[in-house]
């Protein structure tokens, strides 16, 4: 015998239910994105893991609400599956972040758990509400069946309202709630409407708990991610942004907090970190340097130093991010050079618009561990050569672990399909500098000129003289159509994981 509801439903009614449904679905997927990204970053495994969790608990909800609105096709049960989605999904933001530093733990020190780390962290905290919210649409179709004949039109009505919903959630939350308000009040906003709406099955009494849910909004957020010595945190529409101060420097840090991005010191320029490597370059040139471009710029490391050790030099200094140019000017120096001119802007569409004549192209926007593959494609390389003046010099700051050059390999595989000579100098431990030059150089030239400096950066070209090596390169140079990186970096990080490999760094010589 087949079940039939236990009351009568408005289809109004089950069509707001349903619409909130799709709001919050969608909004929680946005929203475990930038809960995740300050431990595991922001790169496409990540947004993976969310996406394909995300579908996979809705389909699992798709099927379990459909049997179960036909074993007990009550409107009270699914107004108490919205309720317990709707405490779910508040409880998420407060779960998250000792769950996720548990997570974390053990893991920051390879730079790896993003895969691994990101899986269990949506498995745990986001499988379980949104494969309550994907319950609701197929228990609100079986509620608003009537007849056989109408079965097509309220099934078609249901899930396009449902879309609609998600479309929203999207939008919403992604462009105006979470820059507006913050990703916890983003959920609790989203948790106190789905009460809202199971209170519409569950009776007048059930508004309270949309207005408990509502309440939290005033609860401040917490650190987003414990550190010592934060003096800034924040979410832009990028990405998580921290400023910390301790020993002396300020450091910043984005996403995950595996990398520091940016340091300042008050009284020194020099750090001993990749940033001084940038600095040892502009004597390959033979003249002196006129015009940089830093892709990357952050919060303006390289950007200072710039102008103390090269001051008649006009720097673009290029960001995605106003808010990590922000927290620059604010806390980093970045207006200290007053040659530097800051750009608000995605590296590539910038080189497009430019009209080039560049000494130096710096390319520092490759954030651990992933590399943006539209920056280390032979299309890429292409547009930097045209963007550089005859003689000009290209340096790329490439992620690497000790013994495994695959990353760096293969990008100055890339390089050497437009430029004439590429070298490789392996600074630091994790990263190596690929230097693609418009003009070769017998590496007698290259030793000339990088020893005969003099004063603080004497220490820094000389290292660099010793150590520069012509670059390997071997295979197909990598295309926007096909540039494995990340495939390429997991099976680094794994690799040296499994290996027990660990982050410790011996800094640049500086100056005394």
């Amino acid at each position: 015998m087949v079940a039939m509801p236990t009351a009568a439903v408005p289809l109004g009614r089950l069509s707001a239910v349903v619409f909130m449904a799709g709001v919050g679905s969608l909004a929680t997927e946005i929203a475990a994105s930038r809960l995740l990204a300050p431990y595991f970053g922001n790169s496409t495994i990540v947004w993976a893991n969310v996406i394909g969790l995300v579908l996979a608990s809705l389909s699992l909800g798709y099927w379990l609400g459909g049997r179960l609105a036909d074993r007990r096709p009550d409107p009270r049960l699914l107004g108490a599956i919205v309720a317990a989605a709707a405490v779910m999904v508040a409880a998420t933001p407060f779960l998250a972040r000792p769950f996720l530093d548990l997570t974390v733990e053990g893991l920051d020190h390879v730079s790896t758990g993003a895969a691994i780390g990101s899986f269990f962290g949506v498995l745990i905290l986001f499988a379980p509400p949104v494969t309550l919210l994907g319950m609701i649409a197929p228990f609100a179709i079986r509620l608003a069946l009537v007849a056989v004949e109408s079965a097509g039109a309220v099934a078609g009505r249901l899930y396009a309202v449902s879309t609609i919903g998600s479309l929203l959630g999207t939008f919403l939350s992604a462009l105006i709630a979470i820059p507006l308000i913050g990703t916890q009040r983003t959920l609790l906003l989203s948790a106190a409407l789905l009460a809202v709406a199971g209170a519409t099955l569950l009776g007048v009494r059930w508004l309270a708990l949309g207005a408990a849910l509502a309440a939290l909004l005033a609860f401040p957020p917490g650190a987003v991610k414990a550190s010592e010595g934060v003096i800034h945190e924040d979410e832009s529409l990028y990405q998580f942004v921290q400023v910390t101060e301790r020993d002396g420097a300020r450091r910043l840090y984005l996403d995950e907090g595996v990398a520091v991005h940016s340091v300042w010191r008050p009284h020194d320029v020099l750090t001993g970190g990749v940033w001084d490597t940038f600095l040892a370059l502009p004597p390959l040139l033979g003249r002196p340097l006129q015009r940089v471009a830093i892709l990357g710029n952050a919060g303006g490391t390289t950007a200072r130093a710039m102008g103390i050790y090269y001051p008649n030099a006009e720097i673009d200094g290029v960001e995605l991010d106003p808010a990590v140019t922000d927290v620059g000017r604010r806390y980093l120096g970045l207006g200290d050079n007053p040659r530097l001119h800051v750009h608000t802007a995605d590296a590539r569409p910038f080189l497009r618009r430019s009209d080039g004549g560049y000494d130096l192209i710096v390319i520092d926007a490759y954030r651990p561990p992933y590399v943006p593959f539209y920056l280390a494609t032979r299309e890429f390389f292409d547009l930097v050569r045209g963007r550089l003046a005859p003689g000009g010099i290209v340096a790329l700051n490439v992620a690497s672990v000790p013994d495994d050059t695959r990353l760096a390999d293969g990008i100055a595989t890339t390089v050497a399909a437009d430029f004439p000579a590429v070298w490789t100098w392996q600074a630091l431990r994790f990263n190596q500098i690929v230097v693609g030059l418009t003009r070769d150089l017998p590496r007698r030239e290259i030793e000339r000129r990088l020893n005969a400096v003099r004063g603080d950066l004497a220490p820094l070209t000389h290292l660099a003289a010793r150590d520069f090596t012509p670059a390997r390169t071997s295979g197909d140079p990598w295309t926007d159509d096909h540039a494995p990186v990340e495939w390429i970096t997991d099976r680094m990080i794994v690799e040296y994981a499994a290996e027990g490999g660990r982050l410790d760094e011996t800094p640049l010589p500086t100056a005394p």
